[in-house]
């Protein structure tokens, strides 16, 4: 059984109950996991409070130090962490490994801005007086992380929090959080002091719900559903906490009749169809110009129909599965909505046959035209491998549609003229906006939603500051 982490002991839930992770692939078993209480979460915030004093105190150079041997250690494992990763999340191992590469990248990153995290000097217009400005980590931080990337969005949040001196009790999604279990003991290996980084394991509506509502949980870093937001923002308001959410999205990706087909059409394919297209920033809608419509959609067809489904652990694999049955329940309704009213499939919209996939939550790669603007697809969140497809005359139309959406997550365009580019970067209400580029997401920029698809910023320099009080400090002279 999976126990939890609370003051760098493995220990089971106050309850003594458990529950399953099944393999989204076959619907075995991977492990039980401990169903954690608000007893439980009362222990893990009591650790890191007490550790909280010591870690922040600690030179920020020795801090980078534990995030480095982490991310070494994590290396040296990463064959055995993908494929715990697949058998629970789903996703194909080649995809796993991304997502461990991407997290020890990440991890890297934030150690490096150690050296580089700085206060201030500022004179003042009073004779003899000066001003400092001081930066000091928060306190307690609770990082909440959903079952799609439960590692990669988990290095978003620990990684500055932990870097400015924080101390974190991890949350991860119940059906997920076998892997950032074994990730965060390795930090414990690599020298992090028991109880900076406690990990509380069980059903959001307890665990995390006690989690967010603790009144010495001082930020809270979420990535999940809108939905979710709402309710951990509002919990969050009774006692004037931070927060960082990175809710739902809906991406448009815009293309132009002056782009480059080929790599649009791989990006279109990548963007939609990774990690079964379950991903809060993923190709949503596309918008195509009526002169590249007609190729652009043939070829993006006949890849979706080339991409191999199966088991990820396959190495053949190209499309996993969905998480859960409930979750291709929902896409399959919302196509199912949208076919309709008079939406047209072009590839997959059923689940593929053959006894290898009978045990699994298994759905085709999936694309549709014809759709109206007002269909569940086209304003909600497709949390899975299906893609609408609108002809547009110009950019303003692609841009006006492309704003209609709740959300704001990220955006994407793809043009050789410089002035559609700039347009659509000025005018694409979203947070990231990608221009002749995959969706790639870079440490170096901050990222962040607008509208319902979040608050705050994770990566960047910016970060930072959601992580630490700025303090201002008046120096006079004393009185002679």
């Amino acid at each position: 059984m999976a126990q939890m982490l609370i003051n760098g002991a493995l220990v089971n839930s106050a309850s003594g109950k458990t529950e399953e992770v099944r393999n989204p692939a076959t619907g075995d078993v991977v492990d039980t996991i401990a169903r954690g209480t608000a007893e439980d979460v009362e222990q893990a915030v009591g650790a890191a409070q007490a550790a909280f004093p010591a870690w922040a105190g600690t030179p920020f150079a020795r801090r980078a130090e534990v995030l480095y041997k982490a991310v070494a250690l994590l290396r040296e494992r990463e064959k055995d962490l993908a494929t715990l990763l697949t058998r629970e999340q789903g996703k194909p191992v080649r995809e796993s490994v991304l997502e461990l590469r991407r997290f020890g990248s990440t991890i890297e990153h934030y150690a490096g801005m150690g050296k580089n995290v700085r206060g201030g000097y500022v004179p003042l217009i009073d004779k003899g007086k000066y001003g400092m400005i001081l930066k000091r980590p928060i306190g307690v931080c609770a990082s909440i992380v959903p079952w799609n990337f439960p590692v990669s969005l988990l290095g978003n949040k620990i990684g500055p929090a932990l870097l400015v001196g924080n101390t974190v009790v991890v949350k991860p999604a119940s059906s997920a959080p076998l892997t950032v279990i074994e990730v965060v003991r390795l930090f414990l290996d690599a020298g992090l002091p028991p109880g900076v980084m406690n990990v509380i394991t069980g059903p959001g509506s307890v665990a995390g719900e006690a989690l967010v509502r603790h009144p010495a949980v001082r930020k809270i870093g979420f990535t999940g559903a809108t939905d979710t937001g709402r309710r951990v923002m509002a919990l969050a308001a009774e006692q004037i906490k931070r927060v960082t959410l990175e809710l739902g999205g809906s991406d448009p990706m815009i293309v132009c009749d002056d782009a480059d087909l080929e790599r649009a059409v791989s990006a279109a394919a990548v963007g939609r169809f990774f990690n079964c297209g379950q991903a809060c920033l993923a190709i949503k809608r596309l918008y195509l110009f009526e002169g590249i419509y007609e190729p652009f959609v043939a070829k993006l067809v006949e890849r979706a129909k080339k991409l191999r489904v199966g088991n990820g652990l396959d190495p053949d694999t190209r499309m996993g599965p969905l998480h859960t049955d409930g979750q291709r329940r929902e896409v399959e309704e919302q196509v199912q909505e949208a076919v309709g009213r008079g939406a047209k499939i072009l590839t997959g919209g059923a689940r593929p046959e053959g006894p290898e996939y009978a045990k699994g939550y298994f759905y085709l790669p999936t694309i549709l035209v014809n759709v109206p603007e007002d269909a569940r697809v086209a304003t909600e969140e497709v949390f899975g491998p299906a893609l609408p497809v609108w002809k547009v005359k110009t950019l303003d139309e692609a841009l006006e549609k492309a704003n209609r959406s709740i959300y704001g997550l990220g955006s994407s365009i793809w043009t050789s003229d410089l002035a559609r580019a700039n347009l659509a970067a000025e005018r694409l209400e979203a947070g990231y906006t990608w221009v002749n580029s995959a969706q790639i997401i870079y440490d170096e920029l901050p990222f962040g939603g607008v509208k319902q698809s979040g608050v705050g910023k994770e990566h960047g320099s910016e970060v930072l500051d959601y992580y630490m009080e700025t303090k201002a400090v008046v120096m006079a002279p004393s009185p002679e």
